[in-house]
């Protein structure tokens, strides 16, 4: 499994941006792609009374995680840090709950969320790169 998401092994707001940056995604193409996670992580959540107790509180607003609706970064590059909020929820409650069936379907609508985040990324083409880095607070 290591290795196949953004939030997988040992990640970090920088790992899960380079990914981003790999794809070669502009911020609607990162959101499109945070947004298939979200509505997988609280459609399963919410189906399942032991993460729904535990976790469904999470899920109450449009937004997931500490860093929701907080855009700190320079240039508008917050949505990593909001995918690894979402993605160590995901890592640590839902993933060690699925079967081998189960991981490779997500697997498989994995890759449709990237080809979908990609149809996005060519109707809104990534800025250009800036001379600073993205990750200095302001």
């Amino acid at each position: 499994m290591s290795g196949h998401f953004p939030f997988s092994g040992k990640a970090n707001r920088v790992s899960v941006f380079a990914f981003f940056e790999a794809h070669n995604w502009s911020l609607e193409a990162q959101e499109k792609y945070l947004e298939e996670w979200y509505k997988w992580a609280k459609d399963y959540v919410m189906n399942d009374p032991d993460l729904k107790a535990a976790k469904g509180v999470l899920f109450a607003g449009d937004h997931f995680g500490t860093h929701a609706g907080h855009d700190f970064h320079l240039h508008g590059y917050a949505v990593a840090t909001r995918m690894l909020d979402l993605g160590e929820l995901i890592k640590g409650n839902i993933l060690p709950k699925l079967d081998s069936d189960m991981m490779h379907a997500l697997e498989h609508d994995h890759e449709e969320w990237i080809a979908a985040a990609n149809e996005v990324a060519a109707s809104h083409p990534r800025a250009e790169v800036p001379e600073i880095g993205r990750y200095r607070h302001v």
